[in-house]
């Protein structure tokens, strides 16, 4: 539960940088993150030479959400975070990948659950990247 919560405040560090900084106002922030939260259990699989090719094949979806999500709907860069969320508490279940830390799953699922539902919000509530999205095509 601990790892949990320091996931979930360092998803809110992350969304007030993303704020302050105005990385958040281009779709590729989050999808950056997405993508990066993604590649995280390829590193942990090459670490123990263990289900390589599954993690590396669940990754690609995740970077896919990320890069359409970018290009043309960002609802699927939400919809990736929060998943990815959901995906770390079960990873453990049915991939064996010792690479892992322990800690890691719970760790992550705060911080993916969090972000997935921000960018939800601000796709949803807020008009965010509508509004925004002017940027992005020219």
């Amino acid at each position: 539960m601990f790892q949990f919560v320091i996931g979930l405040l360092l998803a809110v560090l992350i969304i007030i940088l993303g704020k302050l900084t105005k990385f958040e106002q281009d779709r590729s922030f989050y999808s950056t993150v997405l993508i990066v939260i993604a590649s995280y259990y390829v590193l942990f699989s090459f670490i123990s030479f263990e289900s390589i090719f599954i993690e590396i094949s669940i990754a690609f979806i995740f970077i896919i959400f990320a890069v359409v999500g970018a290009l043309r709907w960002p609802l699927l860069i939400g919809l990736g975070l929060f998943t990815h969320g959901i995906f770390d508490f079960y990873h453990v279940k049915f991939i064996n990948n010792s690479g892992v830390p322990v800690w890691w799953p719970s760790f992550c699922a705060g911080i993916d659950i969090i972000l997935g539902i921000w960018v939800l919000y601000l796709f949803k509530v807020k008009h965010y990247f509508e509004i925004n999205s002017q940027n992005h095509a020219s």
